[in-house]
């Protein structure tokens, strides 16, 4: 089985080494780290992390996933990237993103009419590129499967090995890394937390989401011009 994740520069390195990790304990399984070079990228807390294959190089692969992050506005217009992800999808089992990298899969034309999910701040934004938004922290469609924010990146890659290898090597791999969350506050979520935290929340991050949604549009511009 071959895997690429998109690496690319000031994304959330959990959004990456989350599923990474979880692929990483597949039997038998190639995993990729995938940019347009093998200098090392940095992620939006300072973290270098090391690609392991150029987008050149990479000729098919089983599952493809786009990770989120800051840089993920900047992807949203990045033609060497969306170019990449239409050229390798038609060779994947699986198309796949966790929290807004689900943005970036629907800037490249692979979510059209496919549910979808996203981190909650910016889950609306799927509607603008033609997407079905559905708050859920794991969505299912077809071969699209896509993770919400951050954490669910583990989330969604112990599913995707349940679906393609059946559940006792999902528990397995879950056991291994001993994947038994128990948060200290119940705030994980708009859901969850209360209405207070999360228009607090909401505030601080509001001219980043702004910046977001004009990418977005940007990119829906993009689409319908194609």
């Amino acid at each position: 089985m071959r895997i690429g994740l998109i690496l690319f520069p000031n994304l959330t390195q959990l959004d990456l080494t989350g599923p990474a990790e979880v692929f990483y304990r597949i039997p038998g399984a190639e995993v990729f780290l995938l940019w347009k070079s093998l200098d090392p990228v940095s992620s939006d807390r300072g973290m270098s992390i090391l690609p392991n294959m150029r987008f050149a190089d990479c000729d098919a692969l089983d599952l493809i996933c786009v990770p989120g992050g800051p840089g993920q506005v900047e992807l949203m217009s990045d033609e060497e990237t969306l170019d990449f992800l239409k050229r390798i999808a038609p060779t994947c089992k699986l198309i796949t993103s966790v929290c807004p990298g689900s943005l970036v899969l629907a800037a490249a034309g692979l979510l059209e009419g496919y549910r979808a999910t996203s981190h909650w701040s910016s889950i609306d934004q799927l509607e603008l590129l033609g997407a079905i938004p559905v708050a859920d922290r794991v969505v299912k469609d077809r071969n699209r499967v896509t993770g919400a924010g951050v954490t669910s990146g583990i989330d969604f890659a112990i599913s995707v090995v349940s679906d393609l290898l059946g559940e006792e090597v999902a528990k397995e791999i879950q056991l291994q890394m001993e994947y038994d969350p128990e948060p200290p506050f119940a705030s994980g979520s708009p859901r969850s937390a209360s209405e207070e935290l999360v228009m607090n929340v909401k505030r601080k991050i509001a001219p980043f989401i702004e910046r977001r949604r004009e990418a977005t549009a940007a990119a829906a511009r993009r689409l319908k011009h194609l």
